[in-house]
């Protein structure tokens, strides 16, 4: 089997500016004029918009995350919703009629969701141009490039994949792969924040937010013919403050609620799967070489990279930076001052706080070099792989 490297790009809204900075250290540990050196791309919610700009600039992997991270530290909230006064109070006035029409069994208003995200779509048409991301697979820069949704209707992960012939579609419990023309209608269906964002419509389906429902996230990643794998993750589970959860003894606002759900919907599935290949590997390790090609049981290399610091910390130091109107909203559920710094990281699309998310990401992969350097190295590599 032809080694082939795969890159992960979780999902996390405004948290996916550290995915950035990771790419740009890795840049810079490759020669300046190298191809993209991830022949399958994955992207899920906001990782989807970069694992998108990847593929389309496979040419030249420098100038691909150049322009990323140009994007991400030029970025305003105003670019991805509604900002002005006339938006979110007409959005927020609709998001609470549609709460109270539905409990009264009444369903007339569509598309109603807290944050009206009209704006993302112009910016997407204009910084992604998506027609070009099959001359890249055509010129052999890039294998696949899939972007992963959750269906609304069907309670299916469904990973939508373009790339070479020979792929094949996957059906699997609660998940399938499915060939498209990837376009910026599926980039706002893996992105679409679940209660924040409007659901959109692929086909004949709405979706929403790809990390729902994505039970296991690495296996897109080896149905389209990768064989080790980089994961670059949006959150780090490793810097609870014991004595602040002791001290928490109020009970939970809405935006430390919403906090929550969305850190379990980015963070659990994503954790479980890198459990499950850890111990398959063990496994295979154990076993004697007959027994695993006979039970289809094979190793596969998976390297992690997330943040050494939490974001939402960091999230809080930038609140200023939104839009008052978006503020004042915020305040409404119980993230700001304090108590909200999970749901703003989703949300604090500004240049300030990205560009801090890179600096960390950057930061990051410098300390772990060698480990992706050895990585990215194939070329004595064993033929790896993993069930599917």
């Amino acid at each position: 089997m032809k080694k082939r490297a795969g890159l992960i790009l979780t999902g996390g809204g405004a948290r996916a500016a550290y995915q950035v900075g990771v790419l740009k250290a890795i840049a810079e540990f490759l020669p300046r004029r190298a191809h993209n050196p991830f022949p399958v791309i994955c992207g899920t919610s906001a990782g989807a918009l970069n694992a998108a700009a990847l593929a389309i600039n496979a040419r030249s992997f420098r100038k691909g995350v150049s322009y990323l991270d140009t994007v991400w530290k030029n970025f305003r909230a105003s670019q991805v919703y509604r900002t002005d006064v006339v938006g979110v109070f007409n959005n927020t006035v609709l998001w609470l009629t549609g709460l109270i029409l539905s409990g009264l069994g009444i369903n007339k208003l569509k598309r109603i969701a807290l944050l009206d995200n009209s704006p993302l779509i112009d910016f997407l048409e204009q910084v992604l141009p998506c027609e070009k991301i099959q001359d890249s697979i055509d010129a052999g820069l890039v294998h696949a490039l899939s972007v992963t949704a959750s269906g609304y209707s069907s309670g299916q992960s469904v990973t939508f994949y373009q790339g070479a012939e020979q792929l094949a579609s996957w059906r699997r419990t609660r998940r399938i792969g499915i060939p498209a023309r990837i376009e910026i209608r599926h980039l706002l269906a893996s992105s679409a924040l679940p209660f924040i964002f409007p659901a959109a419509l692929v086909n004949r389906e709405y979706f929403g937010d790809g990390s729902m429902r994505q039970i296991a996230p690495i296996s897109s990643a080896l149905h389209l013919g990768a064989t080790h794998i980089l994961v670059i993750g949006v959150t780090s589970n490793g810097y609870v403050n014991q004595s602040q959860r002791a001290d928490m003894n109020e009970y939970p606002s809405l935006a430390h609620i919403a906090g929550h759900a969305l850190n379990s919907i980015f963070l659990d599935s994503m954790e479980v799967d890198l459990e499950r290949v850890q111990r398959i590997n063990e496994l295979a390790a154990m076993l004697p070489e007959q027994a695993c090609i006979q039970a289809d049981i094979k190793h596969v290399d998976v390297l992690v990279i997330s943040p050494s610091q939490p974001i939402e910390k960091i999230a809080e130091r930038y609140a200023s930076e939104l839009p008052w109107t978006i503020r004042l909203l915020l305040r409404m559920v119980g993230a700001m001052p304090r108590g909200g710094g999970i749901l703003l990281s989703y949300l604090l699309s500004e240049g300030k706080f990205c560009s801090e998310l890179i600096d960390l990401g950057y930061r990051d992969a410098q300390k772990r070099r060698d480990e992706i350097l050895r990585f990215l190295d194939t070329e004595s590599r064993p033929d790896d792989g993993m069930p599917r």
